[in-house]
């Protein structure tokens, strides 16, 4: 879209809500992006979603092979609507298609989960490049072929008689610390100026009510000039 229509929309919103967009885009990143493989339980699905945005990680990228991932808003309290959903559910074998998409992308593929070569949260080297983040289902947790075409293993250090955490809270515990650690790191994590532009476009579309009728309207308007 263009500068025009930015401005134009801009215009609409009240200067305290086009503040508040430009702040938290400054906040947000795409270096750390994560994966949720198979999730349906509805209350852990949804507040991942809503960690991702408290955290601000913008892109989730939502695997569904043997179950369709559901959206609670009650528990997302809307932050579903400021991230960036990517959903694979058109191919035979969704996981592949998801890892090759993040690797093309420049992504280390994560799984988050105990296994001979993993590292503990805090010994995590964000340096090495963007880490896309898997997280399991709670009965079964990742995949075979999850683990088998993963680069490296995160873990959380346990000390209790319980082997793991409800995946929602695992969630929860790497990604604050891990965004807590690359906003301290001298790594280039924020968005792109594109990005920035692309997603404060559509969170002013989103924020606007009956914006697509505006937009059609400042589009007419905007042939007739030019004719």
């Amino acid at each position: 879209m263009s500068k025009e229509l930015h401005n134009y929309l801009k215009g609409i919103l009240t200067e305290k809500r086009y503040d508040l967009f430009e702040k938290i885009l400054n906040d947000r990143t795409k270096y750390i992006t994560v994966a949720l493989e198979d999730i349906y339980q509805r209350h852990n699905a949804s507040a991942i979603l809503r960690t991702c945005d408290c955290f601000g990680i913008q892109d989730v990228h939502i695997i569904e092979n043997r179950n369709t991932y559901e959206v609670s808003q009650n528990v997302t309290k809307g932050s579903d609507k400021w991230l960036s959903l990517q959903y694979y559910n058109d191919n035979k074998d969704n996981l592949i298609a998801s890892i090759n998409k993040l690797k093309k992308d420049g992504y280390r593929i994560v799984a988050t989960t105990p296994h001979t070569n993993d590292v503990n949260l805090e010994d995590f080297d964000l340096a090495k490049g963007k880490v896309a983040l898997f997280f399991g289902t709670e009965l079964d947790g990742l995949t075979d072929t999850m683990l088998e075409n993963a680069d490296e293993y995160l873990k959380i250090p346990m000390h209790g008689f319980t082997e793991s955490f409800n995946i929602s809270v695992s969630a929860s515990i790497i990604l604050h610390s891990l965004s807590s650690k690359l906003r301290d790191s001298d790594i280039d994590w924020k968005l792109s100026q594109s990005d920035k532009d692309s997603l404060i476009l559509d969170w002013m579309t989103r924020s606007i009510k009956k914006s697509d009728i505006i937009i059609e309207e400042f589009n007419k308007k905007k042939a007739k000039i030019n004719f």
